[in-house]
């Protein structure tokens, strides 16, 4: 595959945001203050409107389909792929309003982001998992062999471990590389899901 610069999304460097399947966050806990008290072991907690639940990372769009368009080796063009994709994306389902809950925070990637680990109703990881099985179905229709090595291999994707984690970003750890850090049990409430920066969508013919 070619290479290119990839990483978290920089508005001086790319020209749209990534793609994400998602789930806002309603509110943490009895009120704000629930959410404040995690300031004892975050540093510059994230504001508590913008919080969220990643269901599906799909990337950069245009990130996506070169990876699909250098996997296939030019069988399934650029274009067509963004065509299929957000066809694909804007007939998804909708996961309705739920509630979690969440007792301890976890450290995420490399460890400079910390977050909720969310217990959640087992409906919501069979829609994860639901939305995995129709990527598998996309990349299939794209022409894409050896799916589970695409789906790993693929920047854009950014694809981590095989196994999904609920959780919700809240800031960085006050001391990097340590945790998981018990909190006490909070109630996290979240609504239905939604395609964030669906905006930057191409016009589709």
């Amino acid at each position: 595959m070619a290479n290119r610069p990839r990483g978290g999304w920089d508005s001086t460097t790319q020209t749209a945001p990534p793609i994400t399947v998602e789930v806002p966050v309603l509110g943490v806990g009895a009120g704000p203050a629930d959410y404040e008290e995690l300031s004892r072991y975050v540093f510059a907690l994230r504001r508590q409107r913008g919080l969220h639940m990643t269901l599906l990372h799909l990337g950069v769009l245009d990130d996506f389909c070169r990876d699909v368009a250098d996997w296939t080796k030019g069988n399934t063009r650029a274009d067509s792929a963004m065509l299929r994709t957000v066809a694909w994306l804007e007939a998804l389902p909708v996961l309705e309003a739920f509630s979690g809950s969440a007792e301890r925070l976890i450290v995420l990637g490399s460890g400079g982001v910390c977050g909720l680990e969310v217990d959640v109703p087992a409906s919501v990881h069979d829609f994860q998992v639901s939305l995995v099985h129709a990527l598998h179905e996309l990349l299939d229709e794209l022409l894409v062999d050896n799916i589970d090595d695409f789906i790993l291999s693929s920047p854009a994707l950014g694809f981590r471990s095989p196994r999904w984690v609920p959780h919700v970003a809240v800031g960085r750890p006050l001391h990097r590389g340590r945790g998981p850090w018990e909190i006490g049990r909070v109630g996290v409430d979240f609504g239905e899901s939604r395609i964030r920066n669906r905006q930057h969508f191409p016009q589709l013919p």
